[in-house]
């Protein structure tokens, strides 16, 4: 099981340094998510820096973006990064489609299927020299000229990845996309009793002559070496938890641990604006499913005991940063 850290949050200044920080300490690859700053960006400047390093987007936000748009940094990273780019994309949920982005929603799990064909397209005129001839409900590609391919790449075509919630765009995913990324808001029974169950499904109608499907798997982890540090993470990786749980889509994961009515609850707070009392309404029992804290050994145990059967890689997300020499604790305690 290969282990991702995250840059998300690392000044661009500051981008090539802590990614071969995080190669030091015993990371495979880093990733970034979405947030105040371009998703792309960084990992140009890790892959150019750190060329040892996987780097992956996890996730960037799909629907706004063209395929095309998608298909040229994609390729452009994949090259760069000597074939180690996996393309992980997401289609975020109807209010920031509308609202922050400007743009139409509707049929989000027939889009995210019509943009990995419309993606695959692509990367095939541009591999194969095959003329460009994707027509869809939602994408249409019909052109290509020699100004505007480059031509074929050395190290192939980058896997595409979907993040995926609920049990049709997760069926879709493993029937289509290269993986899954399995979002950090999770918990060992949403894991088996909800993903995993959608994953098989999808598997048994996916064409065999795709790539194998790889699994994903993000993880909340506060780390700390003693128990102040622990108890810092612990409040991290609430107020992290509170802020997931009060979007709808995450209902799933608090119904199957019995904190179906805690979603309505967190919601109200966010409309009212009191994002700082959302971790405070985030109770053990629920911090202790679906994050995982303690120290680096106790971490380590527990992440293989929830991930280490489905997950091909883990990606850790860590609401307050722990220390290099911590982080390398733990790489070294999950590798056994």
């Amino acid at each position: 099981m290969k282990i991702d850290l995250g840059l998300t949050g690392v000044g661009l200044a500051e981008v090539a340094a802590r990614a071969a920080a995080l190669a030091s300490a015993g990371a495979d690859g880093v990733y970034c998510a979405e947030g105040p700053h371009d998703v792309f960006l960084p990992l140009i400047l890790a892959a150019g820096g750190v060329p040892e390093l996987d780097v992956m987007t996890n996730a960037a936000v799909a629907l706004p973006r063209n395929p095309i748009h998608l298909a040229h940094i994609a390729h452009d990273l994949h090259v760069l990064s000597g074939g180690r780019f996996r393309l992980g994309l997401a289609p975020q949920v109807r209010t920031h489609i509308t609202r922050r982005f400007g743009i139409e929603w509707s049929s989000p799990v027939a889009r995210m299927r019509e943009l990995v064909g419309a993606l695959r397209a692509i990367f095939d005129s541009w591999q194969e020299s095959t003329p460009l001839q994707f027509e869809g409900e939602f994408y249409r590609h019909t052109l290509m000229t020699p100004m505007f391919n480059p031509g074929p790449s050395p190290v192939g075509t980058p896997p595409i990845l979907l993040g995926a919630l609920g049990p049709r765009m997760t069926s879709m995913t493993a029937e289509v996309a290269d993986g899954i990324m399995v979002l950090p808001f999770n918990s060992r029974r949403s894991l088996t009793d909800l993903t995993m169950a959608s994953v098989g499904h999808g598997l048994a109608r996916r064409d065999p002559s795709l790539r194998s499907f790889e699994v994903v798997c993000g993880a909340i982890v506060g780390v700390g070496e003693d128990a102040a540090a622990i108890d810092r993470a612990r409040d991290g990786a609430r107020a992290m938890l509170g802020f997931y749980g009060s979007t709808p889509a995450y209902r799933p994961v608090l119904e199957v641990e019995g904190q179906a009515d805690l979603q309505g609850e967190l919601a109200g707070l966010v409309r009212q604006g009191r994002w700082d009392e959302l971790g405070g309404r985030i109770p053990d029992d629920l911090l202790d499913a679906v994050a995982i804290c303690g120290t680096p050994l106790e971490c380590a145990e527990r992440l293989r005991a929830k991930v280490g059967d489905v997950a091909d890689r883990l990606a850790l997300f860590t609401p307050v940063t722990p220390t290099d020499g911590v982080i390398a604790q733990l790489m070294s305690s999950l590798r056994g």
